[in-house]
């Protein structure tokens, strides 16, 4: 329904001006949700390919523990020995105005910190194993969460879409009709009222 306003050439002015920049805002808002999409669709195919190798990468990594549990008895004592990750860095990006976290898991040089007489290559294996899939759940977790940070911006950009699409603009071309309208109406009434003056004369 169009919004009333006096019938003015100033009011017909302003009108077309706002409906000119909701037309440009919901072009801007059109492309930025095409853009995330893309960027989202990216990134899932991403994460179902990282969530492949964790779960092959967890198998190798059980399996190797399994072993080494069987060759040395539970070894629980040597894994409490390793030192915790510290090198866990979170930064972020933009994408179209997005922030989406950078999550960088800083590669250090792998240091046995348990002794070699206790123990043999198996718990070796097991540690390098459990290693890199701990790099690959960083990756994994940069990923979706980034994935979950687009979904809820492109709802939000989508929803802003529509209300300029179904709501904004069709106002605004309802008021610049009805502003038309009462001008022409205004006009051909002047036009008449002339007539019958020059007549009169």
């Amino acid at each position: 329904m169009p919004q009333r306003v006096f019938p003015t050439k100033g009011n017909l002015i302003q009108s077309k001006k706002t409906l000119a920049l909701a037309k440009v805002g919901f072009d801007l808002l059109d492309r930025k949700r095409n853009i995330l999409i893309r960027e989202m669709v990216s990134l899932i195919d991403r994460a179902a390919r990282i969530q492949r190798e964790i779960n092959t990468g967890y198998e190798r990594a059980y399996m190797a523990l399994q072993k080494a549990n069987v060759a040395h008895g539970l070894i629980s004592g040597i894994a409490e020995s390793i030192p915790q990750e510290t090198g866990l860095n979170i930064t972020s990006r933009s994408v179209m105005g997005v922030e989406l976290p950078a999550v960088r898991l800083e590669a250090m040089p792998r240091k046995l910190s348990y002794g070699f007489v206790t123990t043999s290559s198996l718990v070796d294996e097991a540690y390098i194993e459990f290693d890199h899939v701990k790099t690959m759940t960083a990756e994994l977790a940069e990923v979706e969460n980034s994935v979950y940070r687009l979904a809820y911006a492109i709802k939000k950009t989508q929803k802003r879409a529509n209300a300029l699409k179904n709501i904004v603009i069709p106002q605004l071309t309802g008021t610049i009709k009805f502003i038309n309208d009462s001008l022409e109406e205004k006009d051909r009434e002047e036009f008449s009222r002339m007539k019958v003056i020059k007549a009169k004369k």
